[in-house]
Protein backbone atom coordinates (compact mmCIF):
# COMPACT_ATOMS: atom_id res chain seq x y z
CA UNK A 1 0.00 0.00 0.00
CA UNK A 2 1.16 3.43 -0.61
CA UNK A 3 0.52 6.36 1.46
CA UNK A 4 0.28 9.73 0.08
CA UNK A 5 3.05 12.74 1.26
CA UNK A 6 3.23 15.48 -0.71
CA UNK A 7 1.85 16.87 -4.32
CA UNK A 8 4.35 19.14 -6.04
CA UNK A 9 3.47 22.83 -7.86
CA UNK A 10 3.62 21.14 -11.12
CA UNK A 11 1.35 18.08 -10.29
CA UNK A 12 3.47 15.74 -9.45
CA UNK A 13 2.13 13.39 -6.34
CA UNK A 14 4.57 11.68 -4.09
CA UNK A 15 3.34 8.33 -2.42
CA UNK A 16 5.39 6.45 0.04
CA UNK A 17 5.32 2.55 1.09
CA UNK A 18 4.91 0.98 4.70
CA UNK A 19 8.14 0.24 6.04
CA UNK A 20 9.59 -2.45 4.42
CA UNK A 21 11.73 -5.47 6.41
CA UNK A 22 15.03 -6.38 4.03
CA UNK A 23 16.95 -8.60 5.39
CA UNK A 24 17.16 -6.54 9.01
CA UNK A 25 17.29 -3.03 6.72
CA UNK A 26 14.07 -0.66 7.12
CA UNK A 27 13.49 0.87 3.69
CA UNK A 28 10.82 2.85 2.21
CA UNK A 29 9.69 3.07 -1.20
CA UNK A 30 8.82 6.53 -2.51
CA UNK A 31 6.60 7.41 -5.60
CA UNK A 32 6.68 9.57 -8.11
CA UNK A 33 3.75 10.06 -10.54
CA UNK A 34 2.76 13.25 -12.68
CA UNK A 35 -0.72 13.12 -15.39
CA UNK A 36 0.66 13.94 -18.71
CA UNK A 37 -1.46 14.03 -22.04
CA UNK A 38 0.14 10.44 -23.08
CA UNK A 39 -1.09 8.97 -19.79
CA UNK A 40 2.11 9.48 -16.63
CA UNK A 41 5.39 9.62 -15.67
CA UNK A 42 6.41 8.02 -13.09
CA UNK A 43 9.31 6.79 -11.41
CA UNK A 44 10.29 5.33 -7.67
CA UNK A 45 13.10 5.34 -5.42
CA UNK A 46 14.49 3.22 -2.57
CA UNK A 47 15.47 4.50 0.75
CA UNK A 48 18.07 4.76 2.39
CA UNK A 49 19.57 3.97 -0.32
CA UNK A 50 18.36 6.00 -2.92
CA UNK A 51 18.53 3.50 -5.84
CA UNK A 52 15.85 3.82 -8.19
CA UNK A 53 13.97 1.26 -9.22
CA UNK A 54 12.27 2.83 -12.38
CA UNK A 55 11.60 6.27 -14.32
CA UNK A 56 9.57 6.56 -17.09
CA UNK A 57 9.12 10.07 -18.11
CA UNK A 58 11.03 12.25 -15.62
CA UNK A 59 14.33 14.11 -17.16
CA UNK A 60 17.57 13.81 -15.50
CA UNK A 61 17.20 17.25 -14.11
CA UNK A 62 14.02 15.99 -12.22
CA UNK A 63 15.77 12.86 -10.93
CA UNK A 64 18.46 15.09 -9.10
CA UNK A 65 15.47 17.22 -8.05
CA UNK A 66 13.95 14.07 -5.95
CA UNK A 67 16.72 12.99 -5.33
CA UNK A 68 17.65 16.40 -2.97
CA UNK A 69 14.19 16.27 -1.94
CA UNK A 70 14.38 12.80 -0.79
CA UNK A 71 17.69 14.01 1.50
CA UNK A 72 15.42 16.61 2.61
CA UNK A 73 12.31 14.54 3.43
CA UNK A 74 13.56 11.18 4.41
CA UNK A 75 13.68 11.60 7.98
CA UNK A 76 9.63 12.68 7.93
CA UNK A 77 9.11 9.64 5.01
CA UNK A 78 10.21 7.13 7.64
CA UNK A 79 8.06 8.16 10.71
CA UNK A 80 4.72 8.25 7.95
CA UNK A 81 5.49 4.97 7.12
CA UNK A 82 6.40 3.79 10.71
CA UNK A 83 2.77 5.32 11.38
CA UNK A 84 0.84 4.11 8.16
CA UNK A 85 0.72 7.87 6.81
CA UNK A 86 0.38 10.99 7.45
CA UNK A 87 -2.63 11.60 10.02
CA UNK A 88 -4.47 14.52 9.08
CA UNK A 89 -7.41 16.07 11.47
Amino acid sequence: MMYPYMVLADGTEITHSHIIDDNGTEQVEVHFERATEQGFDSARCVLPTYQWKFNEGFSTEEIHFFEEFLRHNAHLLYRYAAQGGISCA
